[in-house]
């Protein structure tokens, strides 16, 4: 009997989040309300800092981090390239140019050492991504950036409730961003967070997503509409009440995977990191393409995040369309080359899970 199809990520909308969104629809006060200021004081319990600025995006929430920041042209921000394209994104948009380099091959993270030797006199800031949920060694990081002068602004946007110490990832820096897209740990439909310990930047992050007002008509800088809808914000409320279990599912199922997966190389957990699991990633040492097909085959869902690192995408190749040879990024291509990501989404059942691991174990003769 064919079984079904078991998805790579599932986002959840239950009875609850349908609710928060028609209550608020019946209210008639759909943008930057009362449901907007309810879920930043709420997300700060996650973030671990005493602000959190809701917009519209998680890209937003890196550019408008950098521009709160006064981060802007001829600056230079140190980022990984291996991450979804906003991270570097983010950085040209606020006018920056990124400052490639190469990640720890455990964790997929910066490797502190290699941003430390990228520092230049143009450099501005370090942005860390807690990618896949793993937090990236943000001791060392504050530590060079402390040592260097520097601002870190971290790419949180897939690691909700992610920590290092017992010190929640988005705490660590001046700002921290977060997303709120549907494949996220939890999600508001789409729309992000800045979290920071700074009134003042939080102020002007509030400025930069509302035209540059605080009051009506009264503009104090130049900004532009980022703002989150109160329709969104009341779902990311609701989604909010349901995060701690669903990491600790995300969690138990990774330990499962963990002590069961024998056929590839399986993520570890640095001393000290609590990982959030957004995805569970492993190394295939092997034939990627033959080994994904199996999976396939036995409706397993599977993805890599991320094929081309971002030094190879056409927006950040030299003016005659190749990789700047600047960009020297061994463990980065490598981790490229063989990373397959499976389902660790807390709607996967015992038995779901249970499917997932015959199959992975048996998709490598």
């Amino acid at each position: 009997m064919n079984q079904p199809f078991i998805p790579p990520a599932k986002p959840v909308i239950d009875e609850s989040d349908i609710e928060a969104a028609v209550r608020v629809l019946r209210s008639g006060m759909v943008v930057q309300g009362p449901e907007v200021k309810g879920f930043e004081d709420e997300f700060c319990a996650v973030s671990g800092t005493d602000h959190c600025v809701a917009v519209n995006s998680g890209t937003s929430a890196l550019h408008l981090a950098l521009l709160a920041m006064g981060i802007g042209r001829g600056d230079e921000v140190i980022v990984p390239s291996f991450s979804f394209a906003a991270s570097a994104n983010a950085v040209r948009l606020a006018g920056a140019e990124p400052v490639f380099v190469d990640i720890d091959e455990r964790t997929f993270c910066l490797d502190p050492d290699a941003v430390r030797a990228a520092v230049g006199p143009k450099t501005a800031a370090i942005m860390p991504v807690h990618l896949y949920g793993h937090p990236a060694a943000m001791a060392a990081l504050v530590e060079l950036a402390t040592d260097q002068g520097l601002a870190i602004i971290e790419d949180a946007a897939q690691a909700h409730g992610a920590a290092v110490d017992g010190k929640p990832v988005g705490s660590f820096g001046a700002t921290g961003c977060f997303s709120f897209y549907p494949t996220k740990n939890m999600h508001s439909l789409e729309g992000g967070m800045v979290s920071t310990n700074d009134a003042e930047t939080a102020r002007t992050l509030r400025l930069l997503r509302n035209q540059g007002m605080e009051q009506r008509y009264a503009n104090e800088i130049v900004g532009a509409n980022m703002r989150l809808t109160d329709v969104a914000a009341a779902i990311g409320r609701s989604q909010l009440t349901k995060l701690a279990a669903w990491t600790e599912r995300r969690r138990e199922i990774a330990a499962r995977y963990d002590n069961e997966v024998t056929s590839v190389v399986v993520p570890p957990v640095a001393a000290g990191a609590l990982h959030a699991y957004h995805q569970y990633t492993v190394r295939v040492q092997g034939d990627r393409d033959k080994f994904q097909s199996r999976l396939t085959d036995a409706g397993i869902g599977n993805a890599v995040y991320y094929p081309t690192p971002i030094h190879r995408l056409k927006p950040y190749l030299t003016d005659d369309g190749v990789p700047d040879p600047r960009w020297d990024l061994p463990v980065t291509e490598k981790a490229a080359a063989e990373v397959v990501s499976i389902p660790v989404h807390p709607s996967l059942t015992d038995d779901d899970v249970t499917r997932v691991i015959e199959a992975v174990n048996g998709a490598i003769a």
